[in-house]
């Protein structure tokens, strides 16, 4: 087995880049679309994402400190609840990077359609666009982590530049008339705002990122938590930022049929050229967040593995310390996601498989949540303040991650389901290995 070295290592910017990156990747450029369907009503979703996004922070940040571990919540839950919660939350967890893989690359296909639109011409052609993206990038990421970690960086800054731009110079064209319609979903307000939070926290997907690679990042108890609470506050001012500005700029009519809702916003300011430096940005930003989380497919299945809670073959490393078997099974499966879908158009084929990952990352965010409290509390002597302080930020985390599980329709939580019980037989095989 290879190590990673101290020049390897990934640093405080890397690391950052690591969770904004990730974060900022498809949702902010297509959601805006499956937004549409709900009406203004959606910015209480974003409102209750954001606070409830910061808590989440907050708790992986504390966590990196007390358990600095590969594995993020995988590890978090292993220790406070047990090798079977263990095994569920890195079970579910890459389940939901598997299907945000595939919503990501079906969002870069839309953006790269706006220069080249045969490609988004058919469902087809938008599914095997995609496919070949995942896999152009899994090749990258068996190079190496450090390299990984180097494109995201590249890439994040790339993406930041052009959202920040548009959100800014589009609050002078803003038509307010725009943000008439409180809620034209048919569903009650309560119905609409659960159903808008869980489809914003696919867009804050990520918060997380730095908890995972963790033995690769250099100083982890420190450079983690640092990571996390910087990235994520930046991510969602510009998430909220930006949403308000294209729900202004577009009618809701038209942006609930756009496969490309900044590029569109862009071509109001700007005319067709700002259209197409967008749409570039955008492709920028779902290329190198779907760098970030094939990086994690790897690395979230391993560090089970290594446990022998998962498939020994998901901890095999090559010699640029990269688990590559790992990461080609994973994005077999993502290929899997795209091609299950793909006689869907690309806005509801994008809407369901990302109602699917939020589904499944709820999971870990439950247990990841009270991890600390659980952690806290097996403890000989208890510190009583440390248990106080584990329950303020980990209780309204734990009850966001469950209002994202109430507002998910009854077709994703039956797939969501599925998937579930479709790891008992993987934990079986496992421990069956592990007792050879």
């Amino acid at each position: 087995m290879t190590h990673t070295t101290e020049k390897q290592k990934i640093g405080l910017t890397r690391a950052t880049s690591l969770v904004t990156g990730n974060m900022i990747g498809s949702g902010i450029f297509l959601l805006p679309a499956s937004l549409a369907l709900y009406g203004s009503i959606s910015f209480i979703g974003w409102i209750i994402s954001g606070i409830g996004t910061i808590f989440l922070a907050i708790v992986f940040s504390r966590l990196s400190k007390i358990l600095p571990r590969t594995g993020g919540p995988y590890a978090y839950a292993k220790e406070g609840f047990g090798e079977f919660s263990g095994f569920l939350t890195a079970w579910s967890y890459w389940i939901s990077i598997l299907a945000t893989n595939a919503g990501i690359a079906i969002a870069f296909t839309g953006y790269f359609g706006v220069f080249f639109p045969f490609v988004t011409s058919s469902t087809y052609a938008t599914a095997v666009t995609s496919i070949l993206a995942v896999w152009l990038l899994t090749y990258v990421n068996t190079r190496g982590t450090a390299m990984g970690a180097n494109v995201q960086l590249i890439t994040t800054i790339l993406k930041v530049v052009p959202l920040l731009t548009i959100s800014l110079i589009g609050l002078f064209f803003i038509d307010l008339d725009n943000f008439q319609a409180f809620n034209i979903s048919g569903q009650s307000n309560f119905q609409a705002i659960l159903a808008t939070l869980t489809l914003t926290l696919f867009a804050l997907l990520g918060v997380e990122s730095a908890t995972i690679p963790a033995g690769d990042i250099d100083q982890p108890e420190k450079t983690i938590g640092r990571a996390t609470l910087i990235g994520t506050a930046l991510v969602v001012f510009i998430y909220v930022l930006s949403s308000a500005v294209i729900m202004g700029l577009i009618s809701p009519d038209s942006l609930q049929t756009s496969n490309a809702p900044f590029a569109d916003a862009a071509d109001i300011i700007f005319g067709p050229t700002g259209k197409y430096l967008i749409a570039l940005g955008a492709i920028f930003s779902t290329f190198g967040a779907l760098n970030g989380w094939i990086l994690l497919q790897g690395q979230i299945a391993m560090a089970p593995a290594n446990d022998r809670l998962f498939p020994k073959i998901f901890g095999k490393l090559n010699n640029k310390n990269a688990p590559h078997a790992g990461l080609i099974i994973s994005s077999i499966l993502v290929s899997f996601f795209v091609v299950s879908n793909y006689s869907k158009g690309l806005v509801a084929m994008f809407t369901f498989i990302i109602l699917v990952s939020t589904f499944a990352v709820c999971i870990p965010y439950l247990f990841s949540a009270l991890a600390e409290l659980m952690v806290v509390s097996k403890m000989k002597n208890p510190d009583r303040s440390r248990i106080i302080k584990a329950s303020i930020y980990g209780v309204p985390a734990f009850i966001y991650s469950l209002m994202a599980i109430i507002g998910s329709p009854k077709d994703v939580v039956f797939y969501g389901f599925i998937f579930l019980v479709l790891g008992i037989p993987i934990y079986v095989y496992a421990k069956f290995q592990k007792s050879k």
